[in-house]
């Protein structure tokens, strides 16, 4: 490997201008690839499989209007008075002409809602009067009836006597067929009575089944009380938009083609601002914050390199690759779904690692030329030799990152796979085009100072003093206490999606959501879409008391609000409702509402309950993706652990390393947690609102970090092994190669956390959290554990920690990551060396076994 980057470098420096051509072409193709094909990023994610996923399948399947996505919009009055008969009537003209827009299925008008709302409840009222009066009619006619039967059969009882009479006394036959006669009168009444009774029955059980759907309805009504599209105040109104399309299928055109609609059209006396559904922004790439973060870099560089050619080398490099690996990224954006935050995380890693990897192999070769090695061949051996480090610490980054995809995510694969494309270019840069640009500026590198002392010993002539065991074992212990102490919080990590109220204070989303919330509750912001699924079709007589039942038992559920019925099934096989949380999508108290309904047994009836709604879809992503973390992590320690240990020949330098990086990580989740969560130093930070950590953070952060840290131990532990290799004991050799790496790691690991810091001022919650979490993770990782932790636990460990099985070092390949071959074969390209404090050979096995 070494010896191909070094030909690799000699070459770009003698065709210097043939590589740089090559790559401004490469760059014009990636821009104009990105022109041509590009097409609009996401802002919303999801995962297939998922609970609620089944359940939008099955609306989409049965409830089509149901399954498309929708949009909020918030009008209020600007005096805070209710809307008047013209504001009302002009927003209810443009809720009517929305339905003729591209991709809007139908459109609400609240004033429309809120009159059918009153509408229903004046009939309720109306019936129940009704019902009343039909009661008191029929209770009269009963009366009558009564008393005319009573009549009728005094009557007939009367003429029985009669007859009875007659025929003791031996009356004429004609005097008793008169008398029955009569009877037959009478008892044709009473039957005419029996049919009127009948007829009083069937109206009084009509009644009493009018009446019992009238509770029916009067309960349901109940259970709505708290879902409005009107605040109590008139003040504020809210006009649902839904889509024809899915919410992961909204194009972007018709999103922005509803703000228009209403945005453009203004209701004098009011304002309009729409919800996250519609109006979330996608994040700037590059701002004012990155910009700063990238000038900070720039004087790290010029202090570490001496010189402005110098420091503008790496900067500039980085750049080309960040140009060609995100906009070559972005040209696929047409024919995928790609998130708005995926070529974001691009540029972070492009410009952080970029940097940090031209830089390894420029401060190689300008220490080479303060030796006075010849520039070209500087230029080689630095290729080869830092560039072989860079090549193996760019593939554990790219490892790590196209791991995400084992995660069987899709929206976090495709993350993963631009981030490692963009280091990808950001590694061949470095071995090509940096050495390239070297070639063309040659000695200049060295400022003029330094140039006159090419050629004179540059070392300190101070030795190198190894660390004592004492001093070892308390930086050890102190090191990982504190990092555990930092980690604690991490244990109430909760993870969710940013809604509206995490945007920018000065968003349109940002007021959409504390309107609603202030006017209509919290749960407004996230209400849920509850399923009913019957095994067997209910029919339409009992399709109420059926709709009554459900929404009761869910509004038994703690937390809930109200709850309203949105749709049928035409088979009448799947109910819609709309249940109404007591807190916003991200509170625990409505993630608990969810598993609580999900956990409901079956229903009389065969009835099962799903839920959906975005605070569903967000619950089930954060929890998929917790589960998917403990994979991922064996997936990306186990191949990381297998290129360390090929690269350092050593079994338990990478356990270190990764023991250590393990403690980095989960004191970078506890200080997310403090500060994202918590809300402890918020402000510092201009971060106005708290809530759970952005659910796909933490797999993410596991990937960069993971890549970023063995960056850092590849260069100060390749040169420990360095130094063991050429002779020196195993700790003198901790002293050696940390002293000879530790300028260059420190103002790497600089330009990360300035790079990576410049993102925690975005605009964006789910930018600045990712740029904080990676920003402080290199910080604690780097100053704490290579610089201190990993160092100590070597000195302790002593020449063990080169320890290899036979069997193994036979079958590994050798990499020579050190370069030793090439130095061997260059003996004119050196770097001046460090010496250290001499040691007398020991004299007896204890004493070596002490020294190591």
């Amino acid at each position: 490997m070494a010896s191909l980057l070094f030909r690799l470098g000699s070459f770009a420096a003698r065709k210097a201008w043939t590589v740089v051509i090559s790559w401004v072409v490469i760059l014009g193709l990636g821009v104009g690839a990105f022109l041509a094909l590009g097409g609009t990023l996401s802002n919303s994610f999801d995962i297939p499989g998922t609970a609620s996923g089944e359940v939008i399948d099955e609306l989409a399947d049965k409830l089509p209007d149901t399954a498309g996505g929708t949009g909020t919009v918030v009008y209020q009055t600007e005096n805070g008075e209710p809307f008047t008969d013209e504001q009302k009537k002009e927003i209810s003209a443009l809720a009517a002409s929305a339905e003729d827009l591209d991709g809007v299925a139908r459109v609400i008008d609240p004033f429309d809602a809120q009159q059918q709302q009153a509408d229903q409840e004046q009939e309720l009222t109306d019936g129940a009067a009704q019902i009343a009066d039909g009661r008191a009619q029929l209770d009269a006619g009963q009366a009558q009836l009564d008393s005319g039967r009573t009549q009728l059969e005094d009557g007939i009882a009367q003429i029985d006597a009669g007859i009875a009479q007659a025929q003791a006394a031996g009356a004429p036959a004609q005097q008793i067929t008169v008398l029955e006669g009569q009877k037959a009168a009478l008892t044709s009444q009473l039957a005419a009575l029996d049919a009127q009774q009948q007829t009083i029955d069937q109206n009084r059980d009509d009644l009493d089944a009018n009446a019992e759907q009238l509770d029916l309805g009067t309960t349901l009504l109940d259970l709505t009380d708290g879902i409005g599209v009107v605040s109590d105040d008139g003040s504020t109104a809210i006009v649902n938009v839904s889509f024809v399309d899915p919410r992961l299928e909204l194009s972007e055109e018709v999103k922005q083609g509803t703000i228009s609609h209403f945005d453009d059209t203004a209701v004098e006396g009011t304002t309009v601002d729409f919800g996250t559904d519609i109006a979330q922004g996608v994040p700037e790439i590059f701002g004012i914050g990155e910009a700063i973060g990238l000038a900070f870099a720039a004087v790290v560089l010029i202090v570490m390199l001496g010189s402005l050619i110098g420091a503008a080398l790496p900067i500039i490099t980085a750049i080309v690759g960040v140009g060609v690996g995100v906009t070559s990224s972005l040209a696929f954006s047409g024919v995928v779904d790609m998130a708005s935050v995926t070529p974001v995380l691009g540029v972070m890693l492009g410009l952080a690692v970029g940097i940090d990897y031209s830089l390894f192999i420029v401060n190689r070769h300008r220490k080479q030329l303060l030796a006075g090695s010849p520039v070209r061949e500087s230029i080689g051996l630095a290729t080869g030799t830092s560039g072989t480090a860079v090549v193996f610490a760019g593939a554990t980054v790219i490892v790590a990152l196209l791991a995400l995809n084992v995660t069987g995510v899709p929206f976090l694969g495709l993350m993963g796979t631009v981030g490692a494309v963009c280091v990808a270019v950001a590694v061949l840069v470095a071995i090509t085009l940096a050495p390239a640009i070297l070639g063309l500026i040659g000695d200049r590198l060295l400022g003029k100072k330094a140039r006159a002392t090419v050629g004179k010993p540059h070392a300190t002539g101070k030795p190198v003093k190894r660390m004592s065991t004492l001093r070892a074992v308390v930086t050890v212990l102190v090191s990982i206490v504190g990092l555990l102490i930092i980690a604690i919080p991490s244990m109430s990590m909760r993870l969710g999606l940013p809604d509206g109220g995490s945007e920018p204070s000065d968003s349109t989303s940002y007021r959409a959501f504390h309107a609603v919330n202030e006017q209509f509750g919290e749960g407004a912001n996230g209400p849920l879409l509850v399923t009913a699924t019957l095994d067997e079709a209910v029919s339409d007589d009992d399709l109420l008391a059926t709709q009554v039942e459900v929404a009761q038992k869910l509004a038994d559920q703690d937390d809930v609000v109200a709850v309203a019925p949105v749709a049928t099934s035409d088979d009448n096989t799947l109910l819609a409702f709309q249940v109404l949380p007591a807190e916003g999508p991200n509170s625990a108290s409505t993630e608990q509402l969810v598993q609580s309904i999900r956990s409901l047994p079956e229903l009389d009836g065969g009835i099962t309950l799903g839920v959906a709604g975005q605070a569903a879809v967000n619950i089930d992503i954060s929890e998929a993706l917790a589960g998917v973390l403990p994979l991922y992590l064996v997936v990306v320690v186990g191949l990381s652990l297998l290129i360390m240990i090929v690269v350092f020949r050593s079994l338990l330098v990478p356990v270190i390393a990764t023991g250590g990086f393990v403690l980095s990580l989960f004191a970078t989740y506890g200080l997310i947690v403090a500060v994202f969560q918590f809300g402890w130093g918020a402000e510092i930070i201009g971060l106005h609102s708290t809530g759970p950590i952005l659910s796909f953070l933490p797999v993410i952060l596991v990937g960069i970090l993971f890549g970023l840290a063995m960056d850092y131990q590849l260069f100060l532990a390749s040169g420990m092994r360095e130094a063991y290799v050429h002779g020196a004991s195993a700790r003198d050799a901790v002293a050696q190669g940390f002293r000879a790496g530790r300028s260059v790691v420190i103002a790497a690991a600089l330009i990360m956390v300035s790079v990576f810091g410049g993102f925690i001022f975005s605009e964006s919650t789910i930018i600045r959290s990712i740029g904080f979490g990676l920003a402080f993770g290199v910080l604690l990782d780097a100053f704490v554990v290579r610089m201190l932790l990993m160092p100590a636990l070597m000195h302790l460990l002593g020449k063990s920690a080169w320890w290899l099985p036979r069997w193994l070092d036979r079958l590994l390949p050798n990499v020579d990551m050190e370069g030793a071959a090439l130095e061997r074969d260059h003996p004119a390209v050196h770097t001046d060396s460090i010496p250290t404090v001499e040691t007398p050979e020991p004299k007896t096995r204890a004493e070596r076994k002490r020294r190591g």
